[in-house]
């Protein structure tokens, strides 16, 4: 006898909800198609669904993208980066309280060093002719962001094993639910024999019909809803093994027009707006924002940076800033609206000699065209650089902090954001000691910064 498994899959959703509706219908329509015939099915999704660009993710605090997890049925998900960092300590403790899923990851451990107690590091499920599915999930490694929220990490690879090795007697197959990357995934599938199909994302890789690896299927859909994976394991059930395996995505176009989604998309809008009505300040004049020339609310939100992070001097890209503030009230919604990134303050300590040649760097013609994509940026170009407590002479190249001339010796702080310290931009900034202020966006410090104007 033979029985078809079939697995359907997201992941890095990262709240394009513009998507949703016909993810959400078909999902649902195909449950209960296969349900009907009798044929086991599961949906999983594999991380950062949610994402705090969008004001509904943002005002609901992500529970809102729970609800719509739950909506449509889904037996199991595992974490991505979006979920794990871009949260406060409480507020990813308690994201999942009303979900109807499992949340699998293996290696994230609360302050205690214990598996959260919403989560669970493997999953068995059994269909009914006796098959069992072991799924463990594992979430990409950033401890650097995830300690000061006060979260522990484990290396993904070595609690892989560690799980692996506990069910692989008492499961007949084994699912990998990863938000490391492509790269991770083609290792694991190498040197894990044990793991027959790894559904991958965290690196927006597509695979259209899969891909095997050592007798490892390895499956993908993308990034923002515009796949829907779906797997098929046929199962020799005299054996219980299996017998074949075939991967293919279905392309978000191709699914039916929803009724009404436009109006549903906008309403995911409206309702975040609404969430985040607070009133900060109310301005008597506008604030202007611009990304090619000198404007006063990128210097704003720089000089706030340096004063909350208590430093020597700052610098940021004013294509952070994709909208100056209008005059009257200001808003959550407002600030969220023109700082959608999940981006926070930075600390970088560089010796004089170090930070001046990251400066001399700023003033590349290039950078201000720039195009930027990913490391938690949500807006289009760079934009011209804005500094605090740096002052450069071009035509001596000399240097001076806090009006101070440069001591090529003596550390400095630097206050900046996060994403310049990943290496694509300044491999300095990603060696130097640093110090991440979490879980503190950008918007939260500009929001801090006008209420003390206001109040002045």
């Amino acid at each position: 006898m033979k029985e078809i498994i079939h697995i359907y899959h997201t992941n890095d959703l990262h709240s394009h909800f513009e998507n949703w509706p016909r993810i959400r219908e078909f999902l649902k329509g195909r449950k209960k198609w296969h349900t009907e015939v009798g044929d086991p099915v599961f949906l999983f999704d594999i991380g950062d669904h949610t994402d705090r660009w969008h004001p509904f993710t943002e005002g609901t605090e992500g529970k809102g993208n729970v609800a719509m997890l739950n909506e449509v049925g889904y037996d199991a998900i595992t974490i991505g980066n979006n979920e794990g960092i871009t949260f406060s300590y409480n507020e990813l403790d308690s994201l999942y309280n009303d979900a109807s899923f499992d949340i699998i990851v293996a290696n994230l451990f609360n302050k205690n060093m214990e598996i959260p107690k919403w989560a669970v590091p493997y999953k068995i499920y059994e269909t009914k002719t006796g098959m069992k599915l072991g799924v463990v999930a594992v979430t990409a490694y950033f401890p650097a962001f995830y300690q000061p929220l006060g979260w522990n990490l484990t290396p993904p690879i070595e609690e892989l094993r560690k799980q692996i090795d506990k069910i692989k007697n008492e499961v007949n197959t084994i699912v990998l639910l990863s938000h490391l990357g492509i790269r991770d995934d083609e290792r694991i599938a190498k040197e894990f024999p044990e793991v027959d199909l790894i559904l991958g994302a965290h690196t927006h890789h597509i695979f259209h019909e899969g891909k095997e690896i050592n007798g490892t299927l390895l499956g993908a859909a993308g990034k923002f809803g515009y796949y829907v994976g779906h797997v098929q394991l046929e199962v020799d059930t005299d054996k219980n093994k299996i017998a074949a395996k075939k991967a293919q995505l279905y392309e978000h176009h191709e699914l039916d027009e929803v009724n009404g989604e436009e109006l549903e998309i906008q309403n995911w809008f409206h309702k975040g707006e609404k969430l985040l009505g607070e009133t900060i300040m109310n301005l008597p004049e506008p604030i202007e924002a611009e990304w090619f020339k000198s404007s006063p609310l990128p210097q704003i939100l720089c000089d706030a940076l340096l004063e909350w992070c208590a430093g020597d001097c700052a610098f940021l890209n004013s294509g952070l800033l994709l909208n100056g503030l209008e005059k009257g009230n200001v808003t959550k919604y407002d600030i969220h609206s023109i700082l959608p990134h999940p981006i926070n303050p930075c600390v970088i300590e560089l010796k004089g000699s170090e930070l001046k040649e990251v400066v001399k760097q700023t003033f590349d013609e290039d950078w201000p065209h720039l195009q930027v994509i990913g490391l938690g940026f949500r807006g289009k170009i760079m934009g011209n650089f804005v500094y605090s407590e740096v002052s450069f002479d071009h035509s001596t190249q000399e240097m001076k902090i806090k009006g101070e001339p440069l001591n090529p010796k003596k550390v400095y702080k630097l206050v900046t954001t996060d994403m310049f310290t990943f290496g694509q931009f300044f491999p300095e900034l990603s060696r130097a000691k640093k110090q991440y202020f979490m879980p503190e966006f950008l918007r939260d410090v500009l929001a801090w910064k006008l209420k003390r104007i206001g109040q002045s």
